[in-house]
């Protein structure tokens, strides 16, 4: 079935856990689980520069060492308050990126960049738009331009001008060898057979910039058995561990939906930024490959980790853990009103006290997080009992008075109105030309002197062809306009 797949470019992967992944063929042939500088197998770091991966320093202090001081001699420790740039001094200001990537993990890692101040231009062609707009733009099919109104797209290019190029025709590629030539990073997630076949491989591209930092982003890696493989963030949720410890105790192993992606995206830009300082050093750019499925494996080591050291395989246990319980969610009063609970034994008394110490909370094999989870099945009917009776609300604000772990349980239509959401800024209002004004999630952090993330909302297809064409490559409206006659720029998608 693999095989099969693969022939007919359909993204699929093994479900893997802890005991399978360090065997499979392609993992193995890459070296990608590694036991040294561990004492146990674990994943390596997900990325590499020029072929060469990040090594550790020293190692992690045993309980003995822990109270000697960690860092050696001569590295530096963290700043003191108040260090960084002044206020409204975007940290990138100045940098170029060509961003040939599309849908989510590629974009993302250019976002960040394009927030913090960074020359973002992304590139799509009007034979092939970026898959994140139909996406989630469909239900819209029957509005004119429906492709501009992905949320999706929406949200991961903010800050970013737009470009078209058909890149299957030699002009177009011809354009973007001069965009190669101004940028200092291009950044792309193809297959690695598409950017060959078009001769737009590293050997090329740095002839025609030797300072050009290129980011590759494959879903499984430049080389090894399954390079050729298409994948999204679904694909490595299945293979990495993640999909295996998602979905109740008696049901199939379950994906995430989609947290890969944007953290592949978080490990490209820092793999870009690590090679910039690089460049900055030695005057020549290099090569990163950070493949999607490595920082998957990344984020599902303990998987590895403990059958490495302890034999023991991932369970699903649904939304139960083994470090606290209870833990679920249980229904309040109303139409769909969910409180969501964690409970740890330090917060065991405080719930049993709000829920007025009722005799069977009194049990002491409740006392220990264990007790509690072999009565799990107990515990959850009791507590569904106590929660449908009240407002959601109004028991949240009780339990976290008590110290006690819960929130409401909130769908996308109510993120942005949450209190916490809404008093860090979380999301952002900006106006777009054709879906008009909308709120965007921004970055989940802050960061000194910016205090605001979107400066502009993410590009129509082709609204800076003229733009950058002309300022950036010297076209004049002429060679422009035979362009867009020719087809290989313009502003609506090919047969639409």
């Amino acid at each position: 079935m693999l095989e099969l797949a693969t022939k007919l470019r359909i993204p699929v992967a093994p479900i893997g856990n802890g005991e399978l992944l360090p065997g499979l063929d392609h993992f193995a042939a890459r070296g990608v689980f590694v036991k040294e500088p561990y004492t146990v197998t674990a994943p390596r770091p997900p990325y590499a520069i020029d072929g060469r991966r990040p090594a550790a320093r020293f190692h992690a202090p045993t309980l003995a060492e822990r109270t000697a001081p960690v860092l050696p001699a001569g590295t530096a420790g963290r700043p003191e308050a108040g260090d960084g740039h002044e206020a409204g001094d975007l940290p990138l200001a100045g940098l170029k990126i060509l961003d040939a990537t599309a849908w989510w993990a590629g974009p993302s890692a250019t976002q960040l960049l394009a927030a913090l101040g960074a020359d973002v231009i992304h590139v799509e062609s009007i034979q092939v738009i970026d898959g994140m707009r139909p996406a989630a733009a469909l239900p819209f099919a029957t509005l004119d331009e429906w492709w501009e109104r992905s949320c999706f797209f929406l949200s991961i290019n903010t800050n970013k001008r737009g470009i078209t190029l058909d890149l299957g025709s030699a002009p177009g590629r011809e354009l973007l060898l001069g965009l190669v030539a101004w940028a200092d990073v291009m950044v792309e997630n193809y297959t690695p057979r598409v950017i060959e076949n078009w001769d737009l491989g590293w050997e090329r591209l740095k002839k025609v910039n030797p300072r050009l930092v290129m980011c590759r982003m494959p879903a499984f890696g430049l080389d090894g058995p399954w390079h050729d493989r298409v994948g999204f963030a679904q694909t490595m949720e299945q293979v990495s561990g993640l999909s295996w410890t998602t979905g109740y105790r008696d049901g199939p192993p379950m994906m995430p939906n989609g947290p890969c992606d944007p953290l592949g995206g978080m490990h490209a830009a820092f793999a870009i930024l690590t090679a910039l300082v690089q460049r900055d050093s030695t005057g020549v750019g290099s090569m990163i490959e950070a493949p999607l499925v490595e920082s998957a494996l990344n984020l599902a080591a303990e998987e590895v980790l403990e059958f490495s050291a302890f034999g023991r395989v991932g369970e699903r246990l649904g939304n139960r853990s083994r470090e606290r319980a209870p833990q679920g969610v249980y229904l309040c009063e109303g139409d769909e009103q969910w409180i969501a609970l964690s409970v740890e034994d330090a917060q065991w008394p405080a719930l049993v006290e709000l829920l007025g110490a009722p005799e069977w909370a009194l049990d002491p094999a409740l006392s220990t997080v264990a007790g509690r989870f072999d009565a799990h099945d107990l515990l959850d009917q009791h507590l569904a009992d106590w929660f449908v009776a009240q407002r959601r609300d109004e028991a949240v604000a009780r339990l976290r008075a008590a110290g006690v772990a819960a929130a409401p349980v909130v769908d996308q239509r109510d993120v942005v109105t949450q209190p916490v959401a809404e008093a860090r800024g979380f999301a952002e209002w900006c106006d777009h030309p054709v879906v008009g004004r909308i709120p965007v999630m921004t970055q989940p952090f802050r960061w000194s002197g910016i205090d605001r993330w979107i400066r502009f909302p993410a590009p129509t297809l082709g609204q800076h062809n003229h733009e950058v064409l002309s300022s950036i490559l010297g076209l004049d409206e002429a060679e422009i306009e035979r362009l867009e006659d020719e087809g290989v720029i313009g502003t609506r998608p090919v047969g639409l």
